[in-house]
Formats: structure tokens, sequence, C-alpha cells
């Protein structure tokens, strides 16, 4: 099957660090980026206040940076202390320098992190560790210590945006990027960006009558050699210069045919070639990188996701340090910027994201952009009610991130107290009727006990809100009752077909492929900004650990 993928790639949903122990084998990654949570819009003075240690441990929530000294922060770092590494030594300097503090949290809980990636990486991997420059200095030395300092191969700067105001310094407007590598034997393939219009006015000076630009170039290098490239082409003895053709008399035949050869008017002076600026490759790729803007409000690719990167750079970093075919392993996912590169480069993926909000958006967006061409799996979700169950007993919050993620839809927030009472999601559908105008679908999770009143309170939001449907999704089997009360609320007409006004769909149903009944006219909801989709199959993969 040519162009199309045979290996599935794999999402997880969980700690990474629990994910890279259990399931990730030994050298089996080809690349490695992360862009580990950081609270960089936090006072500069909270990050490095002391904590005493007794807080409750607290997982990452969407969009929330939630690293905190505590009992687990504690435990991390003194399992590593206990190991006496370089990478001990480095936490222990650390913490006399930071206490028992959130950066020190930070630092606590990203180590163990970076020893399982540089675990998993093969001998000709890479890692790219895409961080805050309030933490960039410590991350490097714990790249240091688990990588070894000559490893280190570049500190890249992206300029983010273009203006920050800030009060008594300068506007941060960059990101760092911590490239290093595994070995000497590491996979490199050099990126280009275009000529600035100065340096092709001032080195690409002439301009040929098809109005290419080209620039004068040496045909001769220094010495005499008795071979083809010293004997005389066109009348010009070149030994007798001193000097001795850089490439034999047939090579310059073929080039003059092709006119890249330019003979000066003077007589005597010698030909030169001309190299046309078409046919550079560019500017070697510096560590500044400035050409690659942060997403706007309207940019077509953007999921609504306040940490998202643009694909452009994901894209750079991945055709950088990858071949067609490579594993690419991003232990903190987000809205899948990594992943959706991954896909569209023909590389191979994992993913690991501990909110189910990040794994929805990121199956929502592998849908829609790439179809059943992205051949993924999602591993860690709940796959039986008993899971469900678990998992709204554990954290409702999750658990309906979960659910909504399973019909496309997305958690309800506004920015007005109390506005989305009633209202756990939302989706949203094209009408049909004329241009980018909506209709609305609210939803509402129930993973306890429900209520006889729950279908009519819905249906009052629904009212209230103006939208079209209303779904209930309960862990609980509705009654006979409830299901009648729904039922009397009639149909939505649409130029598609009716709908249900009010709908019930229990976990079961989700769980057996049961879904939502609405106009899916544009090829699904619009909830979440729906990603182009690629034409372009994804290359060929093989098996990722060779079973």
């Amino acid at each position: 099957m040519s162009g199309v993928s045979t290996h599935q790639n794999l999402l997880y949903y969980g700690d990474n660090l629990d994910v890279l122990r259990q399931h990730i084998a030994d050298e089996s990654v080809d690349l490695v980026y992360l862009d580990p949570p950081f609270n960089s819009n936090a006072d500069y003075n909270v990050l490095f206040k002391e904590h005493d240690g007794a807080s409750a441990a607290s997982q990452i929530m969407a969009f929330e940076d939630t690293w905190r000294w505590d009992q687990v922060s504690a435990a991390l770092y003194h399992d590593i202390v206990s190991q006496g590494s370089d990478l001990a030594r480095t936490l222990r300097a650390f913490f006399e320098i930071l206490g028992a503090s959130d950066m020190m949290a930070y630092l606590a809980m990203m180590a163990p992190r970076i020893v399982e990636l540089q675990r998993v990486l093969k001998p000709t991997g890479s890692l790219y560790l895409h961080c805050d420059p309030t933490a960039s200095h410590y991350l490097k030395l714990l790249l240091d210590a688990v990588f070894g300092a000559m490893n280190f191969r570049s500190e890249i700067i992206w300029q983010r945006t273009s203006a920050h105001s800030s009060a008594a310094r300068y506007g941060p407007v960059h990101d760092v990027i911590l490239f290093y590598v595994k070995s000497d034997d590491f996979v490199w393939r050099p990126q280009f960006t275009p000529y600035s219009q100065a340096y092709l006015d001032t080195f690409y000076d002439q301009i040929d009558p098809e109005g290419r630009r080209w620039a004068r170039g040496d045909l001769t290098g220094a010495g005499t050699r008795n071979g083809e490239t010293g004997k005389p082409w066109r009348g010009i003895d070149v030994t007798a210069k001193g000097r001795h053709w850089a490439v034999p008399p047939a090579q310059l035949d073929k080039l003059a045919a092709e006119g890249k050869i330019h003979t000066p008017a003077k007589e005597g002076a010698m030909p030169r070639l001309k190299r046309y600026a078409d046919e550079m490759p560019g500017v070697p790729l510096q560590d500044v990188w400035t050409d690659i803007s942060p997403l706007h409000n309207l940019a077509a690719e953007r999921m609504h996701y306040p940490t998202q990167k643009p694909e452009r750079l994901l894209d750079r970093i991945i055709e950088s340090s990858s071949a067609p075919g490579d594993v690419v392993l991003d232990p903190f996912c987000g809205c899948g910027t990594s992943v959706s590169s991954a896909q569209r480069l023909g590389r191979r993926w994992i993913g690991i994201d501990i909110t189910h909000l990040a794994i929805g958006l990121i199956r929502k967006r592998l849908t829609d952009t790439y179809g059943t061409a992205a051949n993924f799996r999602v591993i860690g979700e709940p796959v039986s009610l008993e899971d469900a169950k678990q998992l709204a007993e554990e954290d409702k919050f999750q658990f309906q991130a979960w659910a909504l993620g399973l019909v496309g839809a997305r958690i309800a927030t506004s920015s007005k107290k109390g506005a989305d009472k009633g209202i756990d999601g939302r989706l949203y559908y094209a009408t049909g009727r004329k241009a980018g105008e909506t209709d609305q679908v609210i939803l509402s999770v129930k993973g306890g006990h429900l209520k006889a009143d729950d279908v009519r309170a819905l249906e009052g939001v629904r009212a209230r809100e103006k939208a079209a449907i209303g779904v209930l999704i309960a862990m609980e089997e509705p009654s006979k009752k409830m299901r009648a009360d729904a039922a009397a609320f009639g149909m939505h007409d649409t130029p598609w077909g009716s709908y249900p006004r009010v709908q019930i769909l229990t976990v079961e149903q989700l769980l057996h492929g049961e879904r939502i009944k609405y106009p899916a006219v544009t090829g699904g909801n619009v909830t979440l900004k729906a990603a182009k989709k690629v034409a372009k199959k994804a290359a060929k993969q093989t098996d990722l650990f060779g079973s």
C-alpha cells in the first residue's frame, strides 16, 4: 500500500513518567520534542518562594501550570539524590540555591523525565527541549548532567512575538529551545532560509535577460595539476597562470552549453561561473529564529489551546533531526502540534498527555486533518463502563473532558462568572442557511446519580441559551420517564433532516460507538476549529518496536 501508513501511531493518556517507564523501549525513538508546562506568567518571586512540602499533590490540569513543592516532588528529588550520579549532584546544588520552592519542584519533576527520554533515544537521536528563559539555564544544567555537556549542540532562540510591554525590564519576546544529541552519530539534515533582499542586491547583483539574479563565481583553484583539470580550455592555459580548473574541460563545456559561464569582454580575462540565486539552497539555518511567527487568532491551524506552537516551528525541528519513517516522541503533547507535523512529514509518532481534554483535542485534530491515514491508537482511556466509573470517582473534571471528547465537544468556559451554569460542554455546527452561521449543541455530563428533573433542567438551559440541541451524557441508565420527557420536547428541523431537540446518551452507549444526532454537514463540528485537511498521504511506516 504505497503512501499509506501501516504503523499504528500511539497516543497515551497518563503521567509521562509512568508511560515512559512502562511502555517505551530502550533506544526506540529517533527524535524527542518536549514543551513542558511552565508558569511563565507567574510573579517571578512566587516561583522561588519556599513551601513546607505538606500540600496535596495535584496533576497538571488543562491550561494550568501546577508545579508545586509537595510530597511528590520531594520524593522525586530524594530518589534521584540517593543515586549519587552527576544528576544527583546537580539537583543537590540546585536545592542549596533554590530551597523547597516551586522552581525546585519543577526541576525535581523534570529530572527523572529527562533521564527516561535519554534512555529511549537511539544513539542517532536528538532531543529538543522548548522552555521559558526563566528556567532555561537550570534545564540546560540538568541536560548536561544526563546527556553529557559534550552532547549539547545549540541554544535556539525563537522570537515568539514582535513586542511585549513589561515594567522595569526589557520586553520578553523569545523562547529557548535546547538541542542535545545522544551521540556524535546523530541524524542531521541541514535546513536553509531564503536570502534577504539586501543580500541578493549585494552579492547577486547581475541579472540575465530572463530576470534571473546571478553572482560571479571562480572556475579555477590555486596551484597547478597534471591531469584533466590542468589542460587548456578554449585557448586558456590555466597552468601558465599557476592555477587549475575547478572541473575537467568536459564539464566546463557542459556548463557553457547551459549558459552558466560568463566570459568578460576584456581580452585575457578569466571566465567566471554564473552562480544563480534561485539554484542555491539559501542561508544555512542559524540559532536565532525570527522568521516563524506565533499563531494569530485567525490562523487556520489554531485550536484555541493557550500554549499551542505553530506547525512551521515543529516542521523545522522534525525535518532537521529525523528522516521519513523515524519515530518522533512528544511527552507533553498538549493539542498535538508535534504529532500532527510528524504525521504530515511521514514520521511515526508517540504522544503523551495527562489530560483527557488534550487527548480529545488531538484525536479531533488528527481525524479532521488526516482521516484514517493517521492510524493511531489511544492507550490509557476508559474502554469499559467500569473504567469510566473509576475515572468519574477519581476526577470529575477528567471524566467530563473524556466524555465530551468522545463526541467531539469541548469543556464549556466563559469569562462571565456563572454564565455556563448547567452547561458542561458545547459544540457548534454549520446551519447551512448562510455562510459562517452556526447552531449550538449544549451538553450536560452526569457521572453520578441522575435526578428526575435532570432532563427538564437541560431543556431549560437549552431554551435559555437558544441552542438547537441539548444532550445529557449519563453514567446511569435514565428512567423511562426521563426518556419520555426528552422525546416530548420534539424535533429540531434543519435542511438535512430533523433531530431530537433533547437527547440522552449513556456512557455505555458512547463506548459502543453511539453519537449525538445532529447535522454533520461540515464533516465534523466546529467546536474545536477544524484543522485543514491534508491531501498528501503519510509515508509508509513500519511497526514501532519491530513487533
